[in-house]
């Protein structure tokens, strides 16, 4: 592999095209060199709010990399960010509060510390329904990926909830990417073409290039492959989407809870933040009123008159207004331009980047969202947690994995309990919320994807060995295995839960199995690796992900 000419101190002071920034040499800690809150895009603020991304102004004098960027504007969740833009104890102030900033568009990167150039380059989306989410989380820290994979690693920040995806007649200017509503995709977009112009200065191959995104992160991904954009730009070149699909509601069985919503569910959301915004100033006395206002108005001043609304006040609209609605949703809009209406009949077409996929989910995935049992009465009608985000918080970041005592009644409604009982325990309900959210969209994206090309893998991770009662509550819940992906077993919301003295052993040597296969896959494009002991066949078998408390135990089914 080809050296970069450096002086005898491994160099921290890198050159982008619109100027230089110094990061950090953590050699002494993590033998790793990174940097942090690297702006690929202007600031989305002012005129700017509801437009493609920008280039950054350029900068002549050394730019600071050296911590992260403030997370999207959002509202606060369990996971974080706190007051201090990382996950802390701020976090129970912060709980359904407006967090973030719009000034967010700032990417991060690591690399181990050495001289080599060439490396692969994977490239992070977190997930967060879409609406939450930020780099700063511990969770998604690239060091310890970076060195098991020997690779450059990249987590981006995206506009996130409304001012990620906005469908609105009156923004429109007849720009096709724009006119689209998805600035949040556009964001992603914009991070992977500076990466291409950028990441060779860092020791990376700008085409050897991964992408990887977990829940509405992993959406965000399926959505990239049909991106009409990206289709024609070559910006990635192998996939890896974990723990969601990309299928409307008519391309599921009834029943099913799709991961897209159509571009009339977005006009229909659009329409009613504008309304209520209005009726909420006494601009109108009610819905009719507004419409009526709305008519009379151009569509630069509906846009003007949007813009000038503070975050805080679109956010409070949305959860206090439209979530009760069912209007709440965010996400890739299926416009028809830059998104394919129907992406599931795009793949089926051929019209897509072709390039490896590696997908997967976990045994569990409807733990962490137990809450979605109170969607329906046919998955229970009330949350499978008895305890508020508020208390479980607390629970969670006081917990001592090798000491605390807890019980699963304590934090599972009662009306589940046992959690093994046949058809109404928490179990069974969590595994139908699994079925037909998370698995009904894996089928539809994954056998559509396998009958265009071969090179399809696929796992489950189906590690439960938490500490009592977690290993009941949790077990192989959705984002569990990000812990895993990325070797971060420290402060996060879910390690707590995760770690512990008495699963260590296992805990650990199925982490760097699992980091080995991402290693592989981003190197060739296949996840094959001795580490696994098996050889893993491509889908629809599945390679499964397990251990005991003191080795990894993987498989094939």
């Amino acid at each position: 592999m080809p050296a970069v000419q450096e002086p005898e101190q491994l160099a921290v002071v890198r050159k982008t095209q619109f100027g230089p920034i110094e990061g950090v040499d953590d050699r002494a800690r993590s033998r790793t060199l990174y940097w942090l809150g690297v702006p690929f895009a202007k600031p989305p603020v002012g005129a700017l709010r509801w437009k493609a991304p920008q280039d950054p102004d350029p900068w002549t004098s050394v730019r600071p990399a050296k911590t992260f960027a403030s997370a999207c504007v959002q509202w606060g969740v369990l996971g974080g960010p706190g007051a201090n833009n990382t996950y802390d104890a701020t976090i129970a102030t912060t709980l359904n509060q407006v967090v973030g900033s719009e000034d967010c568009l700032y990417l991060n990167i690591w690399r181990p510390a050495t001289r080599d150039a060439g490396l692969p380059v994977i490239v992070f989306i977190h997930g967060g329904y879409g609406v939450s989410g930020y780099t700063a989380d511990p969770m998604y820290n690239g060091t310890n990926l970076s060195k098991a994979a020997n690779a450059i690693v990249v987590t981006v920040n995206y506009r996130l909830g409304v001012f990620g995806s906005l469908y609105l007649q009156q923004l429109k200017t007849g720009s096709a990417d724009e006119d689209s509503g998805n600035f949040g995709l556009l964001d992603n977009i914009k991070a992977l073409q500076w990466l291409r112009q950028n990441i060779s200065e860092f020791g990376g191959n700008a085409n050897n290039v991964t992408l990887m995104g977990q829940s509405s992160g992993a959406i965000n991904v399926w959505a990239l492959m049909v991106a009409a954009p990206t289709r024609r730009m070559g910006l990635f070149h192998r996939v890896m989407a974990l723990s969601s699909g990309v299928s409307l509601a008519s391309n599921l069985p009834t029943g099913s809870i799709p991961a897209l919503q159509p571009a009339s569910y977005y006009a229909a959301q659009g329409k009613a933040l504008l309304h209520s915004l209005l009726i909420a100033e006494g601009k109108a006395a009610d819905d009719a009123a507004a419409t009526a206002l709305v008519v009379t108005q151009a569509s630069a001043q509906i846009a003007d008159y949007l813009r000038s609304k503070s975050g805080s006040t679109i956010l409070t609209i949305m959860v206090s207004k439209l979530v009760p609605l069912g209007l709440g949703a965010s996400g890739p809009i299926p416009d028809g331009a830059l998104l394919p209406a129907d992406p599931i009949a795009a793949f089926a077409a051929g019209e897509y980047t072709s390039v490896p996929v590696l997908a997967s989910n976990t045994g569990e995935e409807g733990k962490l969202v137990a809450q979605m049992l109170a969607l329906s009465p046919a998955l229970g009608g009330a949350s499978g947690f008895r305890a508020s985000d508020a208390e479980r918080f607390k629970t969670l970041y006081g917990f001592d994995p090798n000491s605390t005592k807890l019980t699963v009644g304590s934090l599972v409604n009662e009306q589940y309990l046992p959690v093994d009982s046949p058809q109404s325990g928490y179990n069974a309900r969590t595994a139908l919320l699994a079925q037909i959210l998370f698995i009904a969209n894996r089928d539809n994206v994954l056998n559509t994807l396998k009958a265009r090309q071969s090179n399809v893998w696929y796992y489950r991770f189906d590690w439960a060995k938490e500490p009592p009662p977690w290993n009941e509550v949790y077990g192989a819940a959705h984002a569990i295995d990000l812990l895993f992906v990325f070797g971060n077993f420290g402060p996060s919301l879910l390690s707590n839960a995760v770690g512990g003295d008495a699963n260590k052993g296992g805990r650990i040597a199925l982490s760097e199995a699992m980091m080995a296969s991402i290693a592989a896959f981003a190197r060739s494009g296949d996840p094959n690796n001795v580490s696994l002991g098996i050889a893993w066949p491509v889908w629809p078998k599945t390679l499964v992900f397990d251990a005991t408390l003191a080795e990894k135990v993987i498989s094939v089914e």
